[in-house]
């Protein structure tokens, strides 16, 4: 399965760029780790047609007014698509009181939730958050530490892949941008990233 994450900014060189329109052309899925205007996921989700998954990030502020057309969020849920199973988590750490924020219990909370459905369905293949796990990809300032909540998770459900936006950094090279953890490839969806499960 081949699978497009983007997070945290507008690339439009993915709908003009030839080279990458045909890197779009066997693309099966889409998937946004946040703060990226819904304008912006509902032109990719028609132009590219193929389902889109989405969680909300700490500036995704109109999604209630105005969400994307044709895309499904998944916070705090898990869903299937062409046998990939897939969970999701909005928001960053607590840092104002702004939307979509939470505390490190508050987040241990929604994980919580999914207990019963990831006893019954077993673990996700792909999971995709806004924040990064605690001491991975994150930062010391209150708004950009991760979730400590998160490599629990990893370490009790292994997921094949934890993608993640939030923390905004440029890669001279796109393995930068993974950290392995135990069985789990964690990756920074910056910007966009083509990857295959």
């Amino acid at each position: 399965m081949k699978i497009l994450s983007v997070a945290d900014k507008v690339a439009p060189e993915l709908l003009d760029d030839q080279e990458l329109r045909e890197r779009c052309s066997d693309l099966d899925l889409i998937v946004s780790c946040g703060d990226l205007p819904p304008e912006y996921l509902t032109t990719l989700r028609h132009q590219l047609d193929v389902p889109l998954l989405y969680i909300l990030g700490n500036h995704d502020l109109r999604y209630a007014s105005s969400p994307p057309h044709g895309c499904q969020c998944i916070d705090g849920k898990i869903v299937t698509i062409d046998n990939c199973s897939i969970a999701g988590f909005s928001g960053s750490r607590w840092y104002n009181g702004g939307m979509n924020q939470y505390t490190e219990k508050q987040m241990s909370k929604t994980i919580a939730r999914l207990r019963f459905s990831l006893w019954r369905n077993g673990s996700p293949d792909l999971v995709i958050t806004h924040a990064p796990p605690r001491h991975i990809h994150d930062a010391e300032d209150p708004c950009h530490k991760g979730f400590r909540s998160y490599i629990k998770f990893i370490e009790k459900y292994q997921p094949a892949y934890f993608i993640h936006g939030h923390i905004h950094k440029q890669f001279a090279d796109d393995q930068e941008r993974i950290t392995a953890y135990n069985s789990t490839k964690i990756i920074n969806a910056y910007g966009f990233y083509f990857f295959e499960t």
